[in-house]
């Protein structure tokens, strides 16, 4: 018997941790299906759009919202009536007596019942003032909260997806030095073969021909992650599909940048955060000195009491009392303790001051750098733009002398090697101005997060 009770007991053990499972995963499969789906072929301003209402950082930064909201409310809830009720059997074993006149008389019966109703309402509360006015100033912190996230996922998934883009027109590139190299590597085995020249120059293609190969091989594995970085900034599974478009996205034209703005240290989030935490200080402060004033609440109660000696009629008879009044409690000395988190609190205020004072010193010195970056990486666009026009100039010119027979296979190799570099140079610099133009927006609270 023993044996079957513990066997239907592991079988329970067993099954319950399973079904628990399969609830979560249907769970999970449903929030799954539920979710929005990215199209094939996403443009920068979709994929942004699916961050902002995907990106994991983001559903947590709500769910801390709703969370705010649910403290505030309890905090809120003292000022509603607190009722309570409190109820005893009592079987007195020995029954206290009392002597008068001589007499002894038992105080009491057998069997006693009680039931107590108790109601409470705060008239005067300091942490039910404190909470009421901190109520606006805890929803302002979340709001700002999700404000920071937003601006940070739009900058981290644009430069994503500019990364992304520079890649894969650098592995265009790349693929395209392979043709030129396999046509030049032919031509340069076809003269070999006919006498014409040794054969140092087609060996010398086929060695420029297995580097872009390998070269190719490198950026194609750096081009997955890069796609896996992406997804984690959306929300997806590495494993789901994630294809993008770049059709009309020149990024040339979005380089441009009004330079005469002036930073504006309101307009960041991070500083009306600090701001934030400073009301909220002085709010405590001032929490810090209703201290002294009295707590004032009504109550009313109404008892019901019972007596018996037989348990069976204990209940028969009601013996109900009850009352309203008033209480007040005022703490008269408590060491000094509210005089000194008084003076505490006005030093963490004067502390925040001086994190507003250094926060405005950051944000300027974040736009100097940025500016100074943008500025920068801007004349490194132009200068590898004219390189890349020199050098595809240059390369065309050395072909045709080359298949004229005036130049060398070395000088071609050579234009070859420049003409892809100053190509990947002048990507790598068009990223850089577009990456450093989206320092400076975030710089100047200039990002624009807006939810379609």
């Amino acid at each position: 018997m023993e044996s079957k009770l513990r066997s239907g007991m592991m079988k329970k053990l067993l099954i319950a941790p399973i079904f628990t499972m399969l609830i979560v995963s249907m769970s999970y499969g449903q929030a799954r299906s539920t979710q929005k789906k990215l199209p094939e072929n996403a443009t920068l301003d979709q994929v942004i759009e699916f961050a902002l209402e995907n990106k994991i950082e983001l559903k947590q930064a709500d769910i801390d919202k709703a969370i705010g909201e649910r403290e505030i409310a309890s905090a809120l809830s003292g000022w509603f009536p607190q009722i309570g009720a409190t109820g005893s059997v009592v079987r007195n074993i020995q029954i206290p007596i009392a002597i008068i006149d001589g007499n002894v008389i038992q105080m009491g019966q057998r069997n006693t019942g009680n039931l107590s109703l108790r109601a409470d309402q705060s008239i005067l509360s300091p942490s039910l003032m404190q909470a009421s006015r901190a109520a606006k100033y805890v929803r302002q912190q979340n709001d700002q909260n999700i404000e920071d996230t937003e601006i940070n996922t739009v900058v981290d998934v644009s430069k994503a997806y500019y990364d992304i883009l520079t890649s894969e027109e650098s592995i265009n590139i790349i693929k395209e030095n392979i043709l030129r190299l396999e046509r030049q590597y032919s031509e340069a085995n076809a003269r070999y073969e006919t006498g014409l020249v040794d054969k140092t120059d087609y060996k010398r293609a086929q060695i420029s021909l297995n580097n872009s190969k390998a070269e190719l091989k490198t950026a194609t594995e750096m081009l997955d992650y890069k796609y896996d970085y992406l997804k984690m900034l959306l929300g997806l599974h590495p494993k789901e599909a994630l294809s993008l478009s770049f059709e009309n996205q020149s990024m040339e034209s979005n380089i441009l940048l009004d330079t005469s703005q002036n930073v504006s240290y309101e307009n960041r989030v991070e500083y009306r955060q600090a701001e934030t935490s400073k009301n909220i200080q002085k709010l405590n402060t001032q929490y810090q000195k209703w201290q002294f004033l009295p707590e004032l609440s009504a109550y009313g109660l109404y008892n019901a009491n019972y007596f018996n000696n037989r348990f069976s009629e204990l209940f028969a008879n009601n013996f109900p009392s009850s009352s309203v009044g008033l209480s007040l409690t005022m703490p008269i000395f408590t060491g000094g303790k509210r005089i000194q988190e008084i003076r505490k609190s006005e030093l963490q205020e004067r502390r925040i001051e001086w994190d507003l004072k250094n926060l405005e010193n950051q944000i300027s010195t974040e736009y100097s750098a940025g500016m100074a970056s943008y500025r920068s990486n801007m004349n490194e666009w132009r200068n590898s733009k004219d390189n890349m026009d020199l050098s595809e100039d240059v390369y065309n010119t050395i072909k045709l002398q080359y298949d004229a027979g005036i130049k060398t296979y070395l000088d071609l190799m050579t234009a070859e090697t420049d003409l892809k570099t100053s190509q990947i140079n002048y990507l790598n610099a068009l990223y850089a101005v577009l990456a450093s133009k989206l320092d400076i927006q975030k710089a100047l609270g200039t990002v624009d997060i807006a939810r379609n």
